[in-house]
């Protein structure tokens, strides 16, 4: 698509590829551009975010920020304004992808581009592979939603003292904090994220739209409201062609064959 970001399709899996570790400009307008193609496209039943080199994503790209606080402007370019007019536009946009997103984390991961990570609904990561929340320790707070993704994953207590402590953690300890689902060789996260898309892709994607649709809010939401949208998208998924695929297959005692409809 760029050379910035790939994009390439197969057997209902589009795989985004981050060809810069750093999110410049140019990488942060690109990958929105490509989550919104692949979001509008309803043959992409999963997608796959991964990054290449010894980084997936490492935040904001410092040297073009630092240009920016030298060249002064007007606030409407002032340099953290690109948090509500880029940042906050690709969180989003992950967040609301309609498919599953699983991201294979092939190196160091910080600031911006945990966040990004978290916005994924599984994470598979190199073994080795350095993580940190980076932003007290360059005089921000965070950005990407990485407090409210923090919070949910590893708890208040724990998401408090990585954003005022960012120090360095491995993909092992992230394991272990439920931050990553899978650690891997690093020769061996591509094949393996790849390998859990593909079986998303072939799954019942109108539930796993559902559940990524009551799991937002779950936490959150007054229980009232949690068990009223679940009751409302159980009758909808009801009505599905794969629910009752899925019945006759149980019955039949044969694997189902999901559709997404």
């Amino acid at each position: 698509m760029s050379d910035t970001v790939t994009r390439e399709d197969a057997d209902g899996v589009a795989t985004l590829t981050l060809l810069r570790p750093a999110l410049s400009s140019a990488l942060r307008r690109d990958l929105l551009a490509a989550v919104e193609a692949v979001a509008a496209d309803e043959s992409v039943r999963a997608v796959l975010l991964t990054g290449t080199g010894r980084a997936f994503c490492v935040g904001q790209d410092l040297d073009e920020h630092l240009a920016k606080l030298q060249g002064g402007g007007d606030a409407a370019d002032a340099p953290l304004s690109v948090v509500e007019r880029e940042y906050n536009p690709l969180v989003l946009a992950l967040a609301g992808l309609r498919v599953p997103l699983v991201v294979g984390i092939n190196g160091a991961c910080a600031g911006a581009g945990l966040g990004i990570a978290l916005a994924g609904d599984l994470r598979v990561a190199a073994a080795g592979a350095k993580f940190t929340t980076a932003f007290t320790g360059i005089g921000l707070s965070s950005d990407s939603a990485l407090a409210a993704r923090l919070v949910h994953s590893v708890g208040g207590s724990r998401a408090t003292q990585l954003l005022l402590l960012p120090e360095p953690f491995l993909a092992e300890t992230a394991e272990q904090w439920g931050l990553v689902h899978r650690v891997v060789a690093p020769e061996e996260v591509l094949p393996a994220a790849r390998e859990l898309a593909l079986r998303l892709a072939a799954g019942p994607t109108a539930a796993y739209r559902a559940v990524k649709t009551v799991l937002a809010t779950a936490a959150t939401d007054p229980l009232e409201e949690t068990l009223a949208l679940e009751g409302r998208l159980q009758a909808e998924l009801g009505q599905t062609a794969d629910h009752r695929e899925a019945v006759e297959a149980f019955l039949a005692k044969r694997a189902p064959r999901f559709t997404g409809r």
